[in-house]
């Protein structure tokens, strides 16, 4: 059953808060991934701050959710947000603590976290939302933690994201944890976001480094070789793969990735090798196998390796 993720659209909803975790689901669609995008409201008439109108899209109480789903909110004008017209909106805020009881995930973008702090799930939570309006947030609501120093927060299927843009990294930070991180850079790079920011600038996976570069073909050689780690591939077929001669793809992968391929390699092995060592069933010349080494000996040398 495909993962749906469901956007509720409000009143005066601003459009890159919409338009950016949108657009990174429906890549990730294309790349495989079971996803299902929805779109509810309120059934109302919906025009966007910047103006932009919404044809006419079902009421949210019409969406049926199941556990592991998502919800999320993005932000709308705060003159609506703080307006009669949203505090009245109890059948909604309703449906929003239900289906969190049914273990559907909740994701506030922007200005969306005053939606689930009105349905009161962010209680005793740390959340975030833009800059500009995180005091306005705790003064309205006090039995919140707000945060303005992260670009998101992840408590237990409750998401918070700061301001417009950073609705991309969570939605990216999202789809790691269910699809993992080489899917997740995929998805980045497909929307042009090269430098995947964390929440809480938490350490990065080693296989995101030394991507934050436009060129396909060696995007190309470093996709293979994160699927292919176990196996040795001659530098002449990397280079082929990047329509290049060995010379000038050598130099190439340094000047746009600032490392060789040896050492990007040998990173990516030393990575993989401590992931594999949490697992217990597996023995050291197994691990060794899975990323392309032949003794347990040639896998204590490398992890002593300096890239430098």
């Amino acid at each position: 059953m495909a993962t749906k993720f469901v956007f509720l659209i409000l009143p005066d909803i601003h459009i890159l808060d919409l338009a950016g975790p949108d657009q990174a689901i429906h890549e990730a669609i294309d790349f495989g991934a079971d996803f299902e995008i929805i779109h509810c409201g309120l059934n109302e008439k919906v025009i966007t701050t910047s103006g932009l109108p919404f044809g006419r899209i079902p009421h949210f109480s019409k969406i049926k959710l199941n556990e592991g789903d998502f919800v999320i909110i993005p932000g709308s004008a705060f003159s609506y947000l703080s307006s009669t017209n949203f505090y009245e909106q109890t059948k909604l805020f309703d449906w929003i603590r239900m289906n969190f009881q049914k273990g559907v995930k909740m994701c506030s973008i922007c200005l969306g976290a005053f939606v689930l702090a009105e349905s009161g799930l962010l209680d005793g939570l740390t959340c975030t939302t833009h800059f500009k309006k995180t005091k306005e947030l705790q003064r309205i609501y006090p039995a919140l933690n707000v945060v303005e120093n992260c670009l998101f927060t992840d408590w237990n299927g409750i998401y918070t994201s700061a301001g417009i843009a950073s609705g991309i990294d969570l939605t990216l930070h999202i789809i790691d944890t269910l699809k993992g991180s080489f899917f997740a850079n995929k998805v980045a790079r497909e929307l042009v976001v090269y430098n995947r920011r964390s929440g809480n600038s938490s350490q990065e996976s080693e296989m995101l480094k030394f991507r934050n570069h436009i060129h396909s073909g060696i995007h190309t050689v470093q996709d293979f070789i994160v699927e292919h780690l176990a196996q040795k591939t001659p530098l002449w077929q990397l280079a082929e793969m990047a329509n290049m001669s060995e010379r000038n793809f050598t130099r190439i992968f340094k000047r746009e990735t600032g490392i060789t391929v040896n050492a990007f390699i040998t990173m990516l092995r030393k990575e993989k090798i401590k992931d594999y060592m949490k697992h217990p069933d597996l023995s050291k010349i197994e691990i060794a196998n899975k990323v392309g080494l032949q003794s347990d000996k040639q896998m204590r040398r490398l992890l002593q390796t300096d890239l430098k």
